[in-house]
């Protein structure tokens, strides 16, 4: 094989391995959707939406069921409003639940739908009444430590008050 024959064929490996990389990162990102299925429009209310991302994942029973559109903030009620593109294949009750659920210990955070018992399914717009916030690690080591910190204050005051309370 000639010296120009190798370099075109070193060439074309590079060139599909650099097409590899960028399908990989795009697949990584969530932003290599090939799927471009008919969804509609769900709504979703949360005090807290945690580290919820635009593109993360919308799952019933762990199978991803949509995507999500946009994250914006209400000025009124200031409250996270959650826009979510559900595939058509998948219809819920109007009495379904949405929470913020994370993968893992420490993963990705995703909308998780828990199917109502409605006879009614829930049309292209409407909004999940029932939702449940992300539960934030700061915020429960917080409580965990605060919650310590009053039982040491309170254990402390009782240790002081019971010799006065033998006299």
């Amino acid at each position: 094989m000639s010296k120009k024959g190798i370099e075109t064929l070193v060439g074309l490996f590079v060139l599909l391995g650099l097409l590899g990389l960028v399908f990989l990162a795009l697949q990584a990102a969530n932003l290599g959707s090939t799927r471009s299925g008919d969804s509609y429009a769900l709504t979703a209310r949360f005090d807290n939406i945690g580290g919820l991302k635009v593109r993360a994942p919308v799952r019933t029973a762990g199978v991803v069921v949509g995507r999500i559109k946009s994250i914006t903030l209400d000025p009124k009620t200031y409250q996270g409003v959650v826009e979510m593109d559900i595939d058509r294949r998948f219809r819920f009750p109007k009495d379904s639940a949405a929470k913020i659920l994370t993968s893992g210990l420490l993963g990705d955070q995703y909308v998780g739908i828990e199917p109502g018992g409605d006879d009614k399914d829930l049309a292209p717009g409407d909004t999940l009444a029932q939702t449940q916030s992300a539960v934030v690690l700061e915020n429960l080591i917080g409580q965990f430590l605060t919650g310590k910190a009053a039982d040491a204050a309170t254990g402390t005051a009782n240790a002081a008050s019971a010799p006065e309370a033998k006299r």
